[in-house]
């Protein structure tokens, strides 16, 4: 027989409950247009013990985000098994599931919300965009990247991320499309840096020695071969060397 008496909670556990209401209202609103109010009823509690476990809403928002921005580091770990293309294909999912799970919360964290100006926040972000970097360069097997190869992998997050915020706005392009898109921008950002530079060209040779015909790099040199069919192969003397 059940008493109805509610469970009084711990103050860690009251806080990681708020964390939790605050990180939904913020995923489905921007962050700016929700209240302490919505939040304290959305918990079931009252606006004055809301600020006795956070001073105000900017402390509220940082500790959301905080959460946030690990759930979204986590998206990009992926085994170090099997071909790249495939790889950076189930990160793409992840990383997308994450931007539809917290939209609104998302665009108001990366183009600017009530954390506009805040060191933490900043610094959160950045370390997102770190854990990416150093996910990518783990996918790619190198110890000691060079400064081209840094320049295509933060270039590739922050591509991705613009993305996401312009499919966002409206949706236009099915978001598996994308998904795809991406692994073929991160291939040819890669592509044009081998152009310059050799090592670079022998991280790319080893990558795509290493990709079935029907993985995404494999669609992506058809895709290209079907829209430029006359378009002279490049002599074998020019090709960098293994």
């Amino acid at each position: 027989m059940t008493t109805g008496v509610r469970r009084r909670m711990g103050v860690g556990e009251r806080r990681q409950q708020l964390i939790g209401v605050a990180l939904d209202l913020f995923s489905r609103r921007s962050p700016e247009d929700v209240s302490i109010d919505e939040i304290a009823a959305a918990a079931g509690i009252s606006r004055p013990l809301v600020y006795h476990y956070f001073p105000g809403k900017q402390s509220l928002y940082e500790a959301a985000l905080r959460r946030a921005a690990d759930e979204l580091a986590a998206r990009f770990q992926e085994p170090p098994e099997g071909p790249l293309g495939a790889r950076l294909l189930r990160v793409m999912g992840r990383f997308f599931d994450f931007v539809e799970e917290h939209g609104p919360g998302f665009s108001a964290l990366m183009r600017g919300g009530p954390a506009v100006g805040s060191s933490t926040a900043t610094a959160m972000i950045d370390g997102v965009r770190q854990a990416a970097y150093e996910q990518i360069i783990t996918h790619l097997g190198v110890s000691e990247p060079p400064a081209r190869l840094e320049l295509v992998v933060r270039s590739w997050v922050s591509l991705a991320e613009s993305t996401a915020l312009i499919w966002l706005d409206g949706r236009r392009i099915p978001r598996a499309e994308l998904e795809v898109q991406l692994v073929h921008d991160f291939a040819a950002l890669a592509a044009v840096s081998a152009a310059y530079d050799q090592e670079m060209a022998d991280i790319v040779l080893r990558v795509l020695s290493q990709e079935p015909a029907d993985g995404p790099f494999g669609e992506l040199l058809a895709r290209l071969s079907a829209f430029a069919p006359d378009v002279p192969a490049v002599p074998a003397q020019r090709l960098p060397k293994p």
